[in-house]
């Protein structure tokens, strides 16, 4: 919804108004301003424990590594190499990496 629009809305008995369908499930931050304006903005929640994903460095590592992803084709891994390579502390590469 990029144009502007207005309309009045009037508030029923119980306190209530509605804002239509396309509103319907979404939620909504509601900012009440000391002038009487109300102002309802569409919000995104994220958990607490996510949070950490939009802060930097760990923002940064995980753009680094969707880019990477999506530059490099996924490839089994031989858990066989893998384990010897992490026996060896990590030293030898494993396959396909």
């Amino acid at each position: 919804m990029s144009e502007k629009s207005e309309e009045v809305k009037v508030v029923g008995k119980s306190g209530q108004i509605s804002l239509g369908k396309r509103f319907a499930g979404k939620r909504l931050r509601v900012e009440y301003r000391d002038d009487g304006t109300i102002v309802l903005t569409s919000v995104v929640v994220i958990p607490e424990s996510q949070l950490w994903t939009l802060k930097e460095p760990d923002a940064g590592r995980i753009q680094r590594g969707l880019q990477w992803a999506a530059k490099h084709a996924a490839a089994e891994t031989d858990l066989d190499e893998l384990s010897a390579a992490v026996g060896q502390g990590g030293r030898k590469r494993a396959r396909g990496r």
